[in-house]
């Protein structure tokens, strides 16, 4: 098993369940031997002699202690394994006569499951591939929610209601950076610091933060401007929360047209996250636009969230548990007899106090390289969150703490 793509604060509770579920499945049954661990991924797995942890006899309080611990415990890997390098994988494979493999990240991970299993069906090797579902985007397809999103969506919210509680106390213009490159779950996330269902037109009326910017809604920077204008206008202060994926009418990326370069990331994707640019171009046009000619200029600051989104250690728990369980279920599939699946999260109650949920299977073929956005009813009025977005998110990210107010 290996973990991929960037690290979350669960992904350790993902890799305790499918360990669980091995020692007491397969291994317990003796169809399985020993249980490896690859370091970084498939590069574990794929580099020549191989790089792997024996993971087979882990005593119960390590595997509970790693669980608890944010990060990627094996390490992780940003390769994105073409067919020569799934060749790799597969003779790494027979090499250490592995049978069950078990990949934790997102459809780029659940790509590659299906292309080794292909290539192992091709070659007559018996082999069976699961994937298990992270990613804080949660833009998995055939979920209904992810492992990471959870607990990166507690984050955001949580650094919006203070951040709110800042700016409403100094006034100003605060634009926050939320990770979400394709899709806006995270970013519309912030809407739920408001602790209320707040869906009013005017952004003003609205409590922070007031508006709400995400990749799947067309970003128009007159628009933008027109809209922070109105909210300072009137309170002296305005909050944004903006996606770093936002996009323009034609779908180009805001981010890399205010950038003064263009570095880019394993998959050719110009970095988002690593820079502050669109940020600090989103301010500065800011500035320009709002100061009066003579006058002086608002106060206008930016902050990108960054990697802090993703292993910030205090978990939601309903992400801790599904995360677990996603695991368990991973292998309690290949211990029925599954020959491979991406293991998918199925919302079966949303009645307020009652939230449920139940883990299912879908083909590797479903899930693999394809991204979900957010559904339309989710996004209001350009600039801000819907009240069906609340009721999706609201039971996923804990209880909030109370502020006080004079």
């Amino acid at each position: 098993m290996g973990q991929s793509g960037g690290p979350t604060a669960v992904i350790n509770q993902s890799l305790a369940g499918v360990v669980e579920g091995l020692q007491t499945g397969l291994v317990a049954s003796g169809k399985v031997k020993k249980i490896f661990g690859m370091r970084h991924g498939v590069r574990g797995i794929a580099k020549d002699g191989g790089d792997l942890v024996d993971l087979s006899h882990l005593p119960a309080a390590t595997i509970e202690a790693v669980a608890q611990t944010p990060s990627a415990a094996l390490g992780s890997t940003r390769d994105k394994p073409d067919d020569a390098y799934c060749a790799q994988i597969l003779e790494g494979c027979r090499q250490n006569e592995i049978r069950y493999f078990f990949y934790i990240g997102g459809n780029d991970s659940a790509d590659t499951c299906r292309i080794v299993s292909e290539k192992a069906a091709e070659a007559g090797y018996e082999m069976r591939c699961f994937h298990v579902p992270k990613t804080i985007d949660n833009d998995l397809k055939e979920n209904d929610h992810t492992p990471g999103f959870a607990s990166a969506a507690r984050f955001v919210t949580l650094a919006h209601m203070g951040d709110a509680l800042d700016n409403a106390s100094l006034g100003g213009i605060k634009i926050n950076v939320v990770m979400g490159r394709n899709a806006g779950f995270l970013t519309a996330a912030a809407s739920l610091a408001r602790r209320a269902r707040e869906t009013d037109k005017d952004a003003a009326k609205r409590p922070a933060p007031h508006l709400v910017y995400v990749p799947e809604v067309p970003f128009v920077m007159d628009h933008f401007l027109h809209d922070v204008d109105s909210v300072y206008t009137k309170l002296g202060r305005c909050q944004v929360a903006v996606s770093e994926g936002i996009r323009d009418a034609n779908g180009e990326e805001i981010g890399p047209q205010l950038m003064r370069s263009g570095e880019v990331d394993a998959h050719g994707n110009v970095q988002l996250s690593g820079s502050g640019a669109l940020g600090d171009g989103l301010a500065d046009a800011v500035k320009k636009a709002l100061t009066p000619a003579g006058g002086k200029a608002p106060r206008v600051r930016a902050d990108t969230f960054g990697y802090l989104q993703r292993c910030w250690p205090v978990t939601s728990p309903v992400d801790a548990r599904e995360a677990r369980g996603v695991g368990r279920h991973a292998a309690a599939l290949a211990a029925e007899g599954d020959t491979g699946a991406s293991i998918t999260i199925e919302r079966t109650s949303n009645v307020p106090g009652e939230y449920r949920s139940a883990f299912g299977r879908a083909e590797l073929s479903a899930v693999a390289r394809y991204a979900r956005h957010m559904p339309e009813d989710f996004s209001d009025n350009g600039n801000n969150i819907s009240a069906s977005f609340y009721d999706y998110c609201m039971p996923l990210v804990g209880d909030l703490p109370e502020f006080g107010t004079l």
